[in-house]
C-alpha cells in the first residue's frame, strides 16, 4: 500500500508507553516523528504542514511526573492544529473529555447511561456535605488525573472528615474532585472495551484482589483509611505484573454503548471501563479514556495484535 510522504506525528509526554507503536512503525518503514509534549512550542502564525496527521497521546497523569503544565497547553495547542484543519486523532474534545471525570459523567448522564453516583466538589471542605447523600464506602478523586492518581477510599464520615481536616484531599491541578460511591465488583472484577477508529476493537475483564477496588483499575492497592499507595497493578499491563486479565466479548447493547461513548466524545481511539454492581447487579459505566496503551500481551490475550491494526488506521488516516 502506497505511504504517506509526510511523517506521521505522536504528540505524547510519557517516555515509555508508546514503544510498541514506534516498533510496529520502524517494522513498516513507516515514516513518523515523535513530539513531547512537555518540552513544545508553535507558533501561532504558521501552519504545521511537516505531518500528515497528528495523534495525540498526551496523558491526563502528566502531573505526577512533573509535567502537569503540558496538559493545559496540550488543549491550546490542538485547538491551534484544528483550526488550521490539520487532521488530529483523538483533538480537542477527546482530550477535554479525558481531563475532565466531572465532563465524562455529564456525558454519560446526556446519553441516558448509568454510572456510580457521584458529586462534584472544588474544595476540601465541601466533601463532607457531597458525602452525606451517597452511600458509603466512598472515592475522592482528582477530577484531572490518570493512573489512578490521587485517589482515596474512605468507609465512613468519619474517616473523610479526618483526612479533609488534615489536609489530605487531592483536588489536583484544576482545584476540583468527584465525590463518588465506591461500587463492589460482582465476579472480581471490571471491564475494558477499546475502541479503534471509533469501533469496537476488543474487551478486557480485569480481575481484582478482594476489598481493593475503588472505581479504578489501575488503583488495586488503596487502603480503606484513605490512604494513597504506590501503583501496582493497571488493567493495561495486568498480564505483566501478574494480575489476572482475560480477553472477553461484551454483549452487543454495551459494544453500542461504548461505541455512542466515544462518538459523543469524539474519541477515536481509547477505552470505556464498566462494572457490575453486586449490591444489585446494576452495570455502571465510570471512566471514558483517550489515552489507551492497549493491553500487554495482546496476541495471547486476546488473538492478535492491537499495535498493528492501530498502525493500520493511522496509515489509513494519514493517506
Amino acid at each position: 500500500m502506497t505511504k504517506t510522504k509526510k511523517p506521521i506525528a505522536i504528540y505524547h509526554e510519557h517516555p515509555d508507553w508508546f514503544r510498541p507503536l514506534f516498533a510496529e512503525f520502524d517494522r513498516r518503514a513507516t515514516p513518523y516523528v515523535r513530539i513531547d509534549a512537555a518540552h513544545h512550542q508553535y507558533d501561532t502564525a504558521s501552519g504545521d504542514g511537516e505531518f500528515s496527521l497528528l495523534f495525540n497521546r498526551m496523558s491526563p497523569s502528566a502531573a505526577i511526573r512533573g509535567h502537569g503544565h503540558s496538559i493545559l497547553y496540550t488543549l491550546n495547542y490542538l485547538a491551534h492544529l484544528e483550526s488550521l484543519g490539520t487532521r488530529v486523532v483523538n483533538g480537542r474534545r477527546a482530550f477535554t473529555i479525558e481531563t475532565s471525570k466531572a465532563l465524562q459523567l455529564s456525558l454519560l448522564e446526556s446519553l441516558g447511561l448509568a454510572y456510580p453516583r457521584a458529586r462534584v466538589i472544588n474544595h476540601s471542605l465541601q466533601a463532607l456535605s457531597a458525602a452525606a447523600t451517597l452511600r458509603f464506602p466512598i472515592v475522592v478523586k482528582p477530577n484531572v488525573g490518570g493512573s489512578g492518581a490521587g485517589v482515596l477510599r474512605f468507609n465512613s464520615l468519619d474517616d473523610l472528615a479526618r483526612a479533609a481536616a488534615e489536609n489530605r484531599l487531592d483536588l489536583g491541578i484544576d482545584s476540583t474532585a468527584l465525590v463518588q460511591e465506591y461500587i463492589p465488583a460482582r465476579g472480581g472484577h471490571i471491564t475494558r472495551v477499546e475502541v479503534l477508529g471509533g469501533k469496537y476493537l476488543y474487551a478486557i475483564n480485569v480481575f481484582l484482589a478482594a476489598d481493593q477496588f475503588n472505581l479504578c483499575p489501575a488503583d488495586i492497592c488503596q487502603t480503606t483509611g484513605g490512604v494513597e499507595l504506590a501503583r501496582t497493578a493497571c488493567a493495561l499491563d495486568a498480564p505483566k505484573t501478574g494480575v489476572k486479565v482475560e480477553g472477553y466479548t461484551p454483549p452487543a447493547k454495551i459494544i453500542a454503548d461504548v461505541e455512542r461513548i466515544m462518538q459523543a466524545a469524539g474519541i477515536e481511539v481509547g477505552g470505556v471501563e464498566y462494572i457490575i454492581d453486586d449490591r444489585d447487579g446494576r452495570l455502571l459505566y465510570y471512566d471514558i479514556n483517550a489515552l489507551s496503551n492497549f493491553v500487554a500481551d495482546g496476541p495471547r490475550v486476546i488473538g492478535f495484535d492491537p499495535y498493528a491494526r492501530l498502525a493500520d488506521f493511522l496509515e489509513q488516516e494519514a493517506r
